[in-house]
């Protein structure tokens, strides 16, 4: 909820930014700078079929070139996390690691259950190590610097592709498949809130389907 509202309201300022003269800026400036904005958005990474160009919320109509690149930069990084999470998500049914997560909690990772469950049996000082380990990187690591191109935080050892062809294909896939793991993601999680289920442990029982198996909500 609370990220849906910071959504809509960011989808609000957007809007009315394009009726607010900018200081220094006469309204048809502000114009060229939105259609051309715009044009460059329709024609950027990441517009591909069969979608195409699609921003129903009009984030592009401001013509702040700064905004649509951090927005651009977030949307990647989103999607690299939650293409990590899809396989994260999957991995516990398939394999475990040996030892223990916790010696002075005398818990195992194999104590550990799988899915959303892992949330409640990690011990609080282990999610609070997860979350300063993230900040590390996003902070002193992996930064987003204004003068890269977006999601590029990279240094020495970061896949670079000379051939401009090569690295747009290359660029689009990581955008398209993001988008799709940051859908995934969010069905496994709904999936096992309805049937109390993991993937795998849906797919290894013949629940395959959420209507009429005996099993699912319908």
């Amino acid at each position: 909820m609370k990220a849906a509202a910071v959504v809509a309201v960011a989808s609000v300022v957007a809007s009315a930014s394009a009726f607010v003269q900018a200081p220094g800026r006469s309204l048809a400036n502000v114009a060229r700078s939105s259609s051309s904005l715009k044009m460059s958005a329709e024609d950027s990474t990441g517009v591909t079929k069969p979608l195409g160009y699609w921003d129903p919320a009009g984030f592009t109509n401001s013509g702040d070139e700064e905004a649509f690149n951090r927005r651009r930069a977030v949307e990647i990084k989103h999607g690299r996390i939650a293409m990590l999470a899809t396989v994260g998500y999957l991995v516990p049914d398939l394999f475990r690691f040996p030892g223990y997560i916790s010696p002075s909690n005398n818990l195992k990772f194999s104590d550990i259950p799988n899915g959303l469950g892992a949330l409640k049996a990690v011990p609080p000082l282990g999610i609070v190590q997860i979350v300063l380990f993230v900040g590390f990187l996003e902070l002193f690591v992996w930064q987003q610097k204004p003068e890269n191109a977006p999601g590029d935080i990279g240094g020495k050892g970061w896949v670079r592709y000379s051939d401009p062809a090569i690295k747009e294909d290359k660029l689009n896939k990581e955008l398209n498949n993001g988008r799709l793991a940051m859908f995934g993601i969010m069905g496994m999680m709904v999936g096992e809130g309805v049937t109390g289920q993991t993937p795998i442990q849906q797919l290894i029982s013949g629940h395959l389907s959420p209507f009429g198996d005996g099993q699912g909500a319908f």
